[in-house]
C-alpha cells in the first residue's frame, strides 16, 4: 500500500501537468510568435508610460475621491444588508429550509460580479456613481453574507448552550452569543471588503458607473499612457493608504477583543 501511494501521487501530478500544458496551448500561451509579439508590445507600452503627466493629478484626485465614496458607501450598505441575511442563513437560528433559501439568495447575489451589477444599475438608474455604489453594495452583500453565516456556524457550542439554557429567544441568541463571538471575523472581513471594493470601484467607470475608471479608459483609448501612469500611481498610493489604515483599525479593535477573551479564559 505504501509503495502504491507515491505512484498515485506521481500519476496525479503528471495528469495536472498535462491539463495545464493543454490549457496553456489552447489559450495560445505556448505560441512563441505570440509571446515574442506580446513581449515587444509590453516593452513599447512600458516606454510610453514614462514620464507620468502630473498635469492631470487634480482631475485624477477628484475621480479617486469619488471612487472612495463609492467603495465606502457600497461597503456599508452591503454590510447592513448582509448582516440580517446571514442570520437568516444560519442553521443555528432558523429551520433548515429557511436557512437554505437565504443561502441560495446570497449565492445568487455573489455569483454576479461587481462590474455586471454596475451595468444592471446603470441601465436602471443611468450613468453615474449611484449605479456604481449599488453595484458594490450588492456584491458586498453576497460575499459578506456567506462569510458571516459561516462565522456564526463556527461559534463554540458551549457558548450557545449556555445562552440557550436560560431560555433566550432567537434574537437574544444572536445578540448575546453569535454576534459577540463572531465580531472579530465580521469586522476583519468588512475591512477587507472595503479594501477590495476600492480596487473594484476603480474600474466601474469603464461601464459609466463613476470613479477613476472613466479616466483610465479615456487615457487608454486616447493612447495617453503618461496620464494613465499618473492615474495608476495615484490609485496605488490610495490603496496602500487604505491598507495601512485598515491594519491600524484591526490592531486597535481586534487586539483588545482577543485580550478580553484570554482574560476570561
Amino acid at each position: 500500500m505504501m509503495k502504491r501511494e507515491p505512484r498515485v501521487k506521481r500519476a496525479l501530478m503528471a495528469s495536472l501537468l498535462a491539463v495545464l500544458l493543454f490549457c496553456l496551448w489552447n489559450v495560445g500561451l505556448l505560441d512563441p510568435t505570440r509571446l515574442a509579439n506580446g513581449a515587444r508590445n509590453i516593452a513599447l507600452f512600458g516606454r510610453d508610460l514614462f514620464p507620468p503627466d502630473w498635469g492631470v493629478l487634480g482631475t485624477v484626485a477628484h475621480a479617486l475621491l469619488e471612487t472612495l465614496q463609492i467603495a465606502f458607501a457600497g461597503t456599508v450598505l452591503g454590510f447592513a444588508i448582509a448582516l440580517p441575511l446571514s442570520l437568516l442563513a444560519s442553521r443555528l437560528l432558523f429551520p433548515a429550509a429557511l436557512a437554505a433559501a437565504a443561502k441560495l439568495v446570497l449565492a445568487f447575489i455573489r455569483t454576479v460580479p461587481t462590474l455586471l451589477w454596475a451595468i444592471i444599475f446603470v441601465v436602471a438608474f443611468g450613468l453615474g456613481p449611484a449605479a456604481g455604489t449599488l453595484g458594490v453594495a450588492f456584491y458586498t452583500t453576497g460575499y459578506l453574507g456567506k462569510i458571516f453565516y459561516e462565522a456564526y456556524d463556527a461559534v463554540d457550542a458551549e457558548v450557545l448552550e449556555a445562552v440557550r439554557s436560560v431560555g433566550c429567544s432567537r434574537v437574544q441568541l444572536a445578540r448575546y452569543a453569535l454576534l459577540p463571538e463572531a465580531a472579530n471575523i465580521l469586522l476583519a472581513q468588512a475591512l477587507f471588503m472595503f479594501e477590495y471594493n476600492v480596487r473594484a470601484s476603480a474600474i466601474l467607470g469603464f461601464v459609466g458607473a463613476g470613479g477613476i475608471g472613466f479616466y483610465l479608459l479615456g487615457y487608454i483609448q486616447s493612447l495617453r499612457y503618461d496620464r494613465l501612469m499618473t492615474a495608476l500611481l495615484a490609485t496605488l498610493a490610495v490603496v496602500i493608504l487604505i491598507d495601512r489604515l485598515s491594519s491600524w483599525v484591526r490592531s486597535m479593535v481586534l487586539v483588545p477583543v482577543q485580550k478580553r477573551r484570554r482574560a476570561r479564559a
